[in-house]
């Protein structure tokens, strides 16, 4: 792999402390949310990997998009991120991307959703890892 860029982020104290990025562009407060018995003012990892996952995923949309003589400009990507306990005592993953292209019919859509998937990094990360389900909305 080329480099193309390295972001740096440091978090403290888990999912009760604090996240920041070497650059302070980003810095959040990480609190359990209700739904795991925590007070849910704050963010946690599921809602950033979400946000970054349907960042990106629409980027490289865009880029595919592009390539294929499309116009995407009243697209969006929603991420869902569920976090789940598995069989052996952990915890895990699955992701659903619910994707909005008025622009496009529905087969056209999929197809670029389907190619999207090839190029967007984290796709590529999470790929054999966790279930990612794709949705044309």
């Amino acid at each position: 792999m080329r480099v193309l860029y390295t972001a740096i982020a440091t978090a403290e104290g888990g999912r009760n402390g604090q996240a920041k990025s070497l650059d302070g562009n980003l810095d959040v407060r990480i609190v359990p949310p209700k739904e795991l018995g925590g007070p849910g003012d704050g963010t946690n990892p599921e809602q950033l990997f979400a946000a970054g996952y349907a960042a990106c995923f629409q980027s490289a949309m865009h880029l595919v998009a592009k390539a294929k003589g499309h116009d995407l400009t009243d697209s969006s990507v929603t991420a869902e991120v569920d976090l789940g306990a598995n069989d052996k005592g952990g915890f895990e993953l699955a992701v659903r991307l619910l994707v909005s292209v008025p622009e496009l019919d529905d087969d056209v859509a999929r197809e670029l959703l389907e190619a999207t998937h090839q190029v967007c990094p984290y796709s590529n990360a999470t790929r054999g890892n966790i279930p990612v389900e794709l949705v044309v909305e």
